[in-house]
């Protein structure tokens, strides 16, 4: 699977990349029809601290899945949208397996 990561008004980090990599590395392992993943981390001003975007878009067969989630921190962002794409590609698989 392809990755493309994008930071957005925000500054970029090896260590973040190296995170968002190995958890998509995994899923794709798990669903190998995956074909593409387009990564973006933002920053907003948010008076309430939960200021860091992660947003997930993954190509595969079918409409695109997509995932989003804001935190205090970019690592806590990733795990929820992980979270939210597996269970979205779980759905996704129980479809593809009814045909």
């Amino acid at each position: 699977m392809l990755i493309n990561i994008q930071f957005i008004k925000t500054k970029g980090s090896q260590n973040l990349t190296q995170f968002v990599s190995e958890h998509l590395d995994k899923l794709s392992e798990k669903y190998e029809w995956l074909i593409r993943a387009e990564v973006y981390f933002k920053e907003e001003n948010d008076p309430t601290g939960k200021s860091k975007i992660c947003e997930i878009e993954l190509s595969a067969p079918g409409p695109r899945i997509f995932a989003s989630a804001t935190e205090e921190s970019f690592e806590l962002a990733i795990k929820k949208t992980i979270f939210e794409l597996e269970q979205q590609l779980k759905k996704r698989k129980a479809v593809f397996a009814a045909y």
